[in-house]
């Protein structure tokens, strides 16, 4: 049985302190997007598109049930960013996903909406807080899907699934970035992400199968470490975010991430500190959410978001 993987082993914290931006990271399981899809010219001349979302702009077809779609490179690699996410801030698809071309971003953007194939809102927070996000809509969902674009084990979202958790949730495309950044730089490869959402679903089924006459905290102890998470008093504590990678041993390792922010409770984020996940939280958090955990005398770094 695998283990949790130990990031300290596996890449560099100290660079997780940095607010460069990184590279794109490609994902495994099935042959990258950017192998799979290839242009019509692309295909004629024999030779596989860039790697970049700018690198072509011609475009595909792609079939979906009942209607075809005209695509770039660039806008099926943000339909599977969106839903693999669910919920992506278009500041965030700008840096990373077009290396801070914006107007390119933006042109995209515009065609898939005009294709209904996304959604843009405006969210809201704290202060003066705000911030454009994409969300798939059902007919992107359903083209993701019959166009196989996507891995079959990659799990994707339409719409707002968790519409009063929105602010947080868009802070899980910014966190991956980070560190798959570290895990390529560490000759690995990630081969899926999962979110909250699909680990909660996958364990709460678990823990409802459990008999009646069987011992339930032995049985809630064995679920747990099924699905390598641990048991914190009664409860089995799940991560924000979950990436599945390989190690340049091809050796499999999954890293459990959670985004703190001011608003946790000191007895939630001692559950998560406790439960081995690594914190992340934005800069103006940080003194905050020390102070809590050192309160409860819990020993676990804080990384800057």
């Amino acid at each position: 049985m695998d283990l949790p993987y130990n990031i300290s082993d596996f890449a560099f914290p100290s660079r997780w302190d940095s607010d460069s931006s990184p590279s794109v990271v490609e994902r495994a399981g099935r042959p990258e997007i950017g192998d799979r899809i290839r242009t019509q010219a692309d295909r004629d001349k024999g030779s596989d598109s860039g790697a970049s979302r700018g690198s072509n702009r011609s475009r595909t077809i792609y079939r979906g049930r009942e209607r075809e779609y005209s695509l770039r490179d660039s806008e099926v690699r943000t339909l599977a960013d969106v839903g693999r996410f669910r919920v992506v801030p278009t500041e965030d698809l700008a840096r990373f996903g077009y290396q801070g071309d914006k107007a390119r971003m933006e042109a995209d953007i515009r065609n898939l909406r005009k294709h209904g194939l996304v959604e843009q809102r405006m969210i809201e927070g704290h202060s003066s807080y705000s911030t454009k996000v994409l969300t798939l809509t059902k007919e992107g969902h359903r083209l993701l899907k019959h166009a196989e674009i996507v891995p079959d084990q990659q799990a994707i979202y339409d719409g707002l699934v968790k519409p009063k958790e929105v602010r947080h949730d868009a802070e899980l495309y910014r966190l991956y970035q980070k560190v798959a950044r570290e895990i390529e730089r560490s000759g690995g490869k990630v081969r899926r992400v999962v979110l909250d959402l699909e680990l909660k679903r996958d364990v709460y089924r678990a823990l409802a199968r459990i008999r009646p006459d069987k011992d339930e905290a032995y049985e809630r102890i064995s679920v747990a470490s099924r699905f390598d998470l641990k048991v914190v008093g009664d409860k089995i504590p799940i991560p924000d975010l979950r990436i599945e990678c390989e190690d340049d041993s091809r050796e499999v390792h999954r890293l459990d991430l959670e985004v703190a922010t001011r608003d946790y409770r000191p007895h939630g984020l001692g559950e998560k500190a406790k439960a081995g996940f690594h914190l992340f939280a934005r800069p103006q958090d940080h003194d905050r959410l020390r102070r809590v955990l050192d309160s409860q005398e819990i020993t676990a770094r804080i990384f800057a978001l």
